[in-house]
């Protein structure tokens, strides 16, 4: 099943839909609303799936006339993975690696399907990150590997929009990655029980302007999902309505030369077979009098 969290007249929504057919849906303040996706996420597969079996007797929601909002408003984490398919660690300069490239998101960088992407006005080197999002239905700390994909209730899609020259002022990349606006996830939340055991097998695309920019399968991260699960358990408690963010492929304009930068008038898709797609476009960030001041300095 599909979930879509929306906003419509300033009231939130969920809308739920079978892979095979349109989406239903109640707002926030109607009669049997059975809640946001965050609260039925930490619910656990069984309320989720309750809910989604009542959405699907409600009124019907045009997705395209509405706007469409990240499918969870708070991840308690957002626990992106770095290098992890093996071209785009070479195309950046770094062996593959022996263990996950961890950094964090704050949800402040977080914007929907259909939203802009925000150039800031500090920078032109805004680049594209196609990546798929697992999320964490069933918490744990040191889970077996074995087990760890029964911790998943379903997946999303990512644009980790990263703002390089700022990703590179220093070894750690948490300024680069976190601007506001820069984090584009959603369209749905898809069930696990929709997809193959740790969306293995799935074609990855990302499209910048209709032209494909990266390509890759599910198949060529280095460390799948439920090795993802696993070793990050070993460090911190998962807990429900986390999100990894499993890494993309070759093909980043970092890499290209000259480097391929996202600019205002472009719009960028990531899409993964059976997820769906979720498309951007881009613009400039408003110029504050503050910030006008510093990009000029």
């Amino acid at each position: 099943m599909r979930f879509a969290t929306f906003r419509k007249g300033g009231t939130n929504g969920l809308a739920a839909a079978n892979l095979d057919g349109g989406f239903h849906g109640l707002m926030a303040d109607a009669p049997g609303f059975p809640g946001t996706l965050d609260a039925l996420v930490a619910a656990g597969p069984k309320a989720l799936a309750a809910a989604g079996q009542a959405l699907l007797s409600a009124p019907a929601v045009d997705l395209a006339a509405v706007e469409l909002l990240p499918p969870l408003a708070q991840p308690g984490k957002i626990i992106c993975v770095g290098l992890n398919y093996a071209d785009h660690s070479a195309e950046s300069g770094f062996a593959v690696p022996t263990y996950p490239t961890i950094f964090a998101r704050f949800t402040s960088s977080l914007i929907g399907h259909g939203a802009p992407i925000l150039r800031p006005v500090l920078s032109d080197q805004l680049d594209f990150e196609g990546e798929f999002v697992a999320v964490i239905g069933l918490g744990g700390r040191h889970i077996a590997k074995d087990a760890a994909l029964d911790h998943v209730i379903g997946y999303s899609l990512f644009n980790d929009g990263s703002v390089r020259d700022f990703q590179m002022k220093a070894p750690q990349w948490t300024v680069g990655k976190n601007f506001d606006s820069t984090g584009a996830f959603g369209p749905t939340l898809v069930t696990a029980d929709e997809l193959p055991p740790g969306c293995r097998g799935l074609r990855i695309n990302t499209r910048l302007n209709g032209q494909v920019v990266q390509s890759a399968s599910t198949d060529d991260l280095i460390f799948d999902v439920a090795t993802l699960v696993s070793t990050l358990s070993e460090a911190f408690t998962l807990s429900p309505g986390d999100i990894i963010v499993t890494g993309t492929p070759a093909g980043v304009g970092l890499a290209r030369k000259p480097p391929l930068w996202m600019k205002p008038g472009d719009v960028c898709e990531v899409e993964v077979e059976r997820l769906g797609v979720l498309s951007n476009p881009v613009e400039d960030e408003p110029a504050t009098g503050t910030a006008r001041q510093r990009a000029a300095a």
